[in-house]
């Protein structure tokens, strides 16, 4: 395989569209190093395993001698990106844009690779636009195609509001690539609108557009919901190294095969073999081992992974809990899964489904060992865990 066909294999991996593959082969052609640009609105403190999906896929650009723009939003993020949003945004301070952004300058190494990258901030050039900079870029769209986007039509049908804020994101967001020249832009899914209204800027501007790449979002542990911290169902990439494996080894079986697809660096073929080997009858737990040493591994080290497995077996697999242990399996009416406190009341672990959430709230609920803290926490169909209440109430439970 010549180098163009093996960068080409290697950027297509794991990706959910390219537009344009043809564009995209012709700017690698060129030989040169491509700027590839991702735009992240400091809109909480911390990175999870969510953001890595994007960010590993820079990485690979990195690899084959491409130059990443690494933008943090920090002007964009006191509007509040309304992607997917039912109402309006509450905007965020600029001190707390300004504190979330730095720990995000502070994270991002631990994958990028510092030589290759430009940290930038879209305040440098947003703050200098101007009123009446905004005015000529607000006047190159319409409102009809505004509301081409999904989430504003729903709103526009249902009489929720629009802010007219709000309709400035995707402006400026795509006004950034006409700033940095972007060559490629890489957001997730949901992203798609923001990264076309880049090319469409950039051939307005006079500018060879930009290939669009967009990557799936990452569910949580849940297995349903896309992960995020508001909602506890995060891996962080700076937890502890016994937290991360611990939650890990949480999700549920089928989940594994996503993680691996969306955030290992495996070869295929190698994760094909794996799947086919569970499917022989191999333990899908010795499996799982394997995906959480990696990942642990590459933010914590490969030692600091191996005693995080050493910890989880000591708890799991050398008597610290009971022996025998009550399995049940429970049936799932919603597709979505169980509620963690309605799970512990239908295995008889508390009384009440209300018991069993301030259980939670007291810190007094473990899976497979890591105490839960999220009293919405959802329960994966198809997952097996043994779920402990205070210090002798256990049950391992599978959803079916």
């Amino acid at each position: 395989m010549d180098p163009i066909e093996r960068s080409l294999v290697l950027i297509h991996r794991g990706t959910e569209e390219i537009l344009l593959p043809d564009a995209l082969r012709k700017k690698i052609e060129e030989g040169r190093p491509l700027r590839i640009k991702a735009g992240f609105d400091p809109t909480a403190p911390d990175l999870h395993l969510g953001h890595t999906v994007l960010l590993n896929k820079l990485r690979q650009f990195q690899e084959l001698g491409h130059e990443v723009l690494f933008l943090i939003g920090d002007f964009t993020a006191m509007i509040g990106d309304p992607t997917g949003k039912s109402a309006t945004r509450k905007p965020l301070s600029r001190e707390e844009v300004e504190r979330n952004a730095q720990t995000y300058k502070d994270q991002v190494f631990r994958i990028l690779d510092p030589a290759k990258t430009q940290v930038l901030f879209n305040s440098q050039w947003l703050d200098q636009l101007g009123a009446t900079g905004l005015i000529q870029l607000a006047a190159r769209q319409t409102v009809a195609r505004m509301l081409e986007r999904e989430d504003f039509a729903k709103r526009y049908k249902s009489g929720q509001p629009i802010a007219i804020h709000e309709f400035l994101y995707p402006l400026l967001q795509g006004y950034d690539s006409v700033v940095l020249r972007a060559d490629v832009e890489l957001g997730g899914t949901d992203q798609r609108f923001n990264l076309l209204m880049g090319r469409q800027l950039q051939e307005d501007y006079g500018q060879e557009p930009q290939v669009v790449i967009t990557l799936p979002l990452l569910e949580g542990l849940d297995g349903v919901q896309k992960m995020s911290k508001s909602l506890g169902n995060y891996v962080g990439i700076t937890d502890p190294p016994e937290e991360m494996f611990g939650k890990l080894m949480s999700i549920s079986d089928e989940l594994m095969w996503r993680y691996f697809e969306l955030l290992s660096f495996r070869d295929l073929s190698e994760i094909v073999a794996m799947r086919q080997a569970v499917a022989e009858g191999a333990n899908p737990r010795d499996i799982k081992f394997e995906l959480a040493l990696e990942l642990v591994g590459r933010f914590h080290g490969a030692e600091q992974a191996r005693r995080a497995q050493e910890s989880f077996i000591a708890r799991f697999q050398k008597g610290q809990m009971p022996e025998e242990i009550e399995q049940l399996e429970l049936s799932c009416a919603e597709d979505s899964g169980m509620s963690l406190g309605y799970l512990l009341k239908a295995a008889g672990l508390v009384a009440s489904t209300s018991e069993g959430i301030r259980m939670v709230q007291q810190g007094a609920v473990r899976i497979d060992g890591e105490r839960i803290s999220n009293p919405r926490h959802l329960c994966a169909r198809g997952s097996e865990h043994v779920y402990q209440v205070g210090k002798h109430r256990f049950a391992r439970v599978r959803l079916i």
